[in-house]
């Protein structure tokens, strides 16, 4: 039901293009949008019936703020710009604003070929863009095969071993003419641009006349090199006789999801697709609108193509958007209505549905498996299938920098921002169970605070000493009977099966089954999400120690050298004026000659000392170190946050209440 302040100011909206953001209760903004009309399309979120994601956003709607603009083409720009400050949570957001890779003839005394994301005008041809680095790098390789230009960046002393093969000019040895270099340049960009052909008829005339001069080694690399030419191009083939640049778009929608293809033409020639698939809470149309525009702004405008092909736009809506890109993109932006550019636009459309109806069948699949899992491993252990499943770990080095972590998995799936991670406070380093003891102990007071519901099964890394602990918690101080069963290993280290029961005893898993692979999945998840907040914790201790006594540097300087550096590797490898900066010239050169001692130190005793591998001692039935990374409370990288998490606590002399605000946020 719309409260009566929506109502009023629902009223009021004008007939007017312009942009809407949509707010939850909070004031945050929960999505961005833009209409060539105001007052019809945002009375149409409050009207009707909509799918589920939609219907999903209007129960949040708490409030919405309008911004009025000119035209069509200026709700456009301010859209994209709102989008990118709010980042609203039910936008379709590019999140990778990495250019794709191109191939650049450098405009030098000596000219070299090389690989860049970034387009600069006037400073050398570009081919491209590839559909990754790979792609560019196999065509680069073979280009470096064929044609003799410089390989190195600065030019050596002597003649390297490309001049030896017959794959340099050698200009650090000998003068070569600038006509020379322009012959190359003429073939190289024929050959980018569709004259391959050409080279493969000369190489194959030449290979003919080594076979015949009895020349056969000469003659089988000539043969690969061809072989090799039809491998890299193939995939390039000429569509269009124009040689135009050209990116050409289609989409499909189903059950909640947009699917987007993007076709990129180069020289007339298809040269990759890019596919993505994103969750939808707006129309499909509008949302694809959106995703065009955000997919140009993340690339530099030279490398836009010199045309974009788009599907029919359908009503009033549909065709201001697309009037509003053109003059945005200043491209020709076009719907072709027939001919090869309709086929095209129509191929991908159906790359589109293809992509979504695959990714469909495979999330129906996985959804298929996980429900069996939760099953069988409910069967198992004689309770209901567990929906929410809470699994907690331990990690530290001998006792030293011990820390607690939990992984919930809802629907057989991890939840991320449900993961919590625990600095101990009262566990003594080296207990195992006390540390398992306080950390499940502090979660559930939590769970017990916040009225927030119990996970179905508890999940422990280790054996009966550690189930035990937990079971203890749970029932005897705070009153919760919830299955406790412990993730045990065996002696390679990998999953084994579980402990359950009153006394813990082994439950009957089949190591084929999907249960097992569920609870190795777990595991596995729950270690590597505690040794990655476990080695940032000491990281950032091995720089707290470091700045401990540096003139100069009191609890302030600390803290500023903590939070912005995070680690002592990233603190060495920091600008000297960047230290300056953020610290002062008289503490930095304090802080310069500590890392030279300590650097000295190292190298007398053979390393330095945080730098060594050492072994990883853990509990249960033990483990290997996992991969860093992960995320924390908010779904941050541990290794950004939960390192500069715990180096400020540090500084600050282990203060308690960082700890219970970083490590047990409200529940979201």
């Amino acid at each position: 039901m719309i409260v009566v302040k929506l109502k009023e100011k629902l009223s009021l909206l004008p007939d007017a293009p312009g942009c809407y953001l949509m707010k939850d209760k909070d004031g945050h903004v929960l999505y961005v949008g833009k209409a060539k009309s105001l007052k019809n399309r945002v009375r149409s979120y409050f009207t009707g019936s909509h799918d589920g994601k939609t219907e999903r956003l209007v129960q949040e709607i708490a409030d919405f703020e309008i911004i009025v603009t000119r035209s069509a083409f200026e709700s456009l720009i301010l859209e994209m710009n709102l989008i990118k400050e709010h980042q609203p949570r039910y936008n379709v957001l590019l999140k990778d604003d990495k250019s794709y890779p191109y191939i650049k003839l450098t405009k030098e005394r000596h000219p070299r070929l090389e690989i860049t994301r970034r387009v600069k005008k006037g400073d050398g041809h570009y081919f491209g863009p590839y559909p990754d680095a790979t792609a560019a790098r196999e065509t680069k390789r073979l280009l470096d095969r064929l044609y003799p230009l410089r390989k190195c960046r600065t030019l050596p002393a002597k003649a390297c071993l490309y001049y030896h093969l017959g794959q340099c000019l050698a200009p650090c040895i000998r003068p070569v003419k600038p006509e020379d270099y322009a012959a190359i340049e003429k073939e190289i960009k024929a050959f980018l641009r569709g004259g391959h052909g050409d080279v493969k008829e000369k190489l194959a005339a030449d290979m003919r006349r080594a076979a015949e001069a009895w020349d056969f080694e000469r003659a089988a690399e000539l043969r690969d090199l061809i072989r090799r030419i039809d491998a890299v191009m193939e995939k390039q083939s000429v569509l269009l006789p124009d040689a135009a640049d050209r990116d050409i778009f289609g989409y499909a929608e189903k059950n909640g999801l947009l699917s987007v293809q993007v076709l990129h033409m180069r020289g007339g020639r298809l040269i990759e697709r890019k596919s993505d698939i994103r969750p939808l809470s707006v129309p499909a149309e509008e949302a694809f609108f959106s995703y065009v525009a955000q997919f140009y702004a993340a690339f530099d405008r030279d490398s836009w193509p010199d045309e974009i092909l788009l599907p029919p736009a359908a009503g009033p809506e549909g065709e201001a958007a697309l009037e509003a890109l053109e003059a945005f993109l200043e491209r020709r932006v076009k719907i072709p209505k027939r001919g090869a550019g309709r086929d095209l636009v129509r191929m991908a459309e159906k790359n589109a549905a293809l992509a979504l109806d695959e990714h469909l069948a495979l999330r129906t699949r996985d959804d298929e498996k996980l429900r069996s899992a939760l099953a069988e491993l409910g069967a198992a252990l004689g309770l209901r299938p567990p929906e929410r499943i809470e699994a907690f770990d331990i990690a530290h080095l001998g006792g030293a920098d011990a820390v607690g972590a939990m992984v919930a998995f809802v629907g057989g799936r991890p939840d991320k921002t449900a993961y919590r991670k625990y600095r101990l406070k009262e566990a003594r380093g080296g207990d195992d169970p006390g540390a398992l003891r306080e950390v499940v102990r502090r979660r559930f007071i939590r769970l017990l605070k916040e009225g927030a519901p119990h996970p179905d099964l508890v999940l422990v890394d280790g054996g009966r000493a550690q189930v035990e602990a937990a079971v203890d918690v749970l029932r005897h101080e705070l009153g919760l009977s919830l299955p406790v069963a412990g993730m045990v290993k065996d002696e390679r280290h990998r999953t084994a099966g579980l402990l359950f029961g009153d006394p813990p005893a082994p439950v009957a898993l089949p190591r084929s089954g999907e249960a097992f692979v569920l609870i190795a999945r777990i595991q596995e998840e729950v270690h590597r999400f505690a040794q990655a907040y476990h080695h940032a914790v000491r990281r950032s201790s091995a720089l707290a120690s470091l700045l401990d006594g540096v003139p100069g540097i009191g609890p302030k300087r600390k803290r500023a050298l903590l939070t912005h550096f995070g680690s002592l590797r990233r603190l060495r490898a920091a600008d000297p004026e960047e230290i300056r900066r953020l610290i002062g010239r008289p503490a930095a050169e304090a802080l310069r000659e500590r890392l030279q001692a300590l650097d000295a130190d190292s190298a007398a005793s053979g390393g330095a000392p945080e730098e060594r591998p050492r072994p990883d001692r853990r509990s249960g039935a033990g483990a290997v170190p996992a991969p860093s990374g992960g995320f924390d409370e908010s779904g941050i990288d541990a290794e950004a946050g939960g390192e500069i998490e715990a180096a400020v606590e540090s500084a600050d002399g282990g203060a308690r209440a960082a700890d219970r605000v970083a490590e047990d946020p409200p529940l979201g």
